[in-house]
């Protein structure tokens, strides 16, 4: 299992995210000012930030929250 995050330089929410996403041994950070985290933003059709996609070993979604830092209780409901 996998939590992407995905966040971009000039994003006033996205250090949220990133502290959020910190609790979590599973995460993965993607920034949208490189050519990587855009191809992958671009698969799972991220079009904002902060946005996190939960996904499991086969690459298919679990949970996504778009254009908004869940709570962390709310991920480990997910990733129980």
């Amino acid at each position: 299992m996998i939590l992407k995050v995905f966040v971009k330089g000039d994003c006033p929410n996205c250090p949220a995210a990133k502290e959020v996403a910190g609790q979590f041994s599973f995460s993965r950070l993607y920034s949208l000012d490189d050519a990587e985290g855009l191809a992958e933003a671009a698969f799972h059709s991220v079009l904002c930030t902060p946005s996190m996609v939960l996904v499991d070993e086969h690459d298919a979604v679990i949970q996504s929250w778009r254009c908004h830092v869940p709570r962390p209780t709310e991920i480990a409901n997910y990733a129980a």
